[in-house]
């Protein structure tokens, strides 16, 4: 079988999109693996199919490069904005996407080529209590600034879902911390019943902080979208920052606003890469 398939990113986190809106295309977890191989397949963080929605205007149907499903993905999300309205299956600026997380809404900002650029989402409410993450904890509302340890290290953590569960540690410098090393560990705890992802966070000045993203079922990625929303919602539980913040990350920057309103809204860009056709 060969399919169409087009390849994105969202500061350097790259998925395999394709478009299975006029037909229903399915792969096995093998070949999804096989696709996001980047020596082997197309390679990516993972697969990422639009389809139809009953409830939005089209579905993100998101696997990870190990097979797995993922409930959300925040720079995925703003890939399918652009790939929506370039591709001409919608004229609409403001789509609702269907995602794990419920029904998001985008805004798409065009550039003098008509073409998008910049995608703002309102990615809805953090989601704080412990077991709706989840993570098995004490009967606590949120989990801020908790010690856990791991390989032998004691580490603080506080904990955010953003339809995703995210475990958000601050580190003096998160260039040269053991991310590899400590994210798996970290990913699989047992504390964390659907495994988690990762964020080793450092204070760069007021309101401007970098992230490092071990992300569940993907390994390290360039960037995580979900993951700096939960980390702006964490520092600024945690008085570290305001409700506006800017994160980079090691493929761009994004920013967050978290409204008063409870809503979390990030802005950043989304570019294609390229197109192509592949035998499965």
């Amino acid at each position: 079988m060969k399919i169409k398939f087009t390849k994105m990113e969202g500061i350097g986190n790259d998925y395999v999109y394709i478009d299975s809106t006029k037909e229903d295309i399915r792969l096995t977890t093998d070949q999804i693996i096989r696709l996001s191989d980047r020596n082997f397949g197309v390679g990516g963080d993972g697969v990422i199919f639009i389809r139809k929605s009953t409830s939005g205007d089209f579905q993100m149907d998101m696997y990870n490069s190990d097979g797995s499903s993922s409930e959300m993905c925040g720079n995925g999300i703003r890939c399918v904005g652009k790939f929506i309205y370039d591709h001409g299956l919608t004229n609409n600026k403001s789509p609702k996407i269907e995602t794990g997380k419920g029904v998001l809404t985008l805004q798409l900002s065009p550039d003098n080529q008509g073409k998008i650029s910049l995608i703002s989402v309102d990615m809805g409410e953090p989601i704080l209590r412990p077991e709706l993450i989840p993570v098995q904890w004490t009967s606590q509302d949120t989990i801020l600034e908790q010690k856990i340890t791991v390989s032998g290290k004691e580490l603080s953590f506080s904990a955010v879902s953003m339809g995703n569960p995210h475990c958000i540690i601050y580190v003096e410098n998160a260039e040269s911390f053991p991310v590899r090393e400590l994210g798996p560990m970290i990913e699989h705890l047992p504390i964390f019943p659907k495994r988690v992802n990762v964020e080793f966070v450092q204070k760069l000045g007021k309101d401007h902080l970098y992230q490092r993203t071990w992300e569940r079922g993907s390994g390290e990625t360039m960037a995580c979208g979900t993951g700096a929303c939960a980390v702006a919602v964490a520092s600024h539980l945690n008085g570290i920052t305001g409700r506006q913040v800017q994160i980079d990350l090691r493929g761009g920057t994004l920013f967050i606003d978290w409204k008063e309103s409870g809503s979390v809204i990030m802005t950043g860009p989304a570019r294609e890469v390229f197109t192509g056709e592949i035998e499965i």
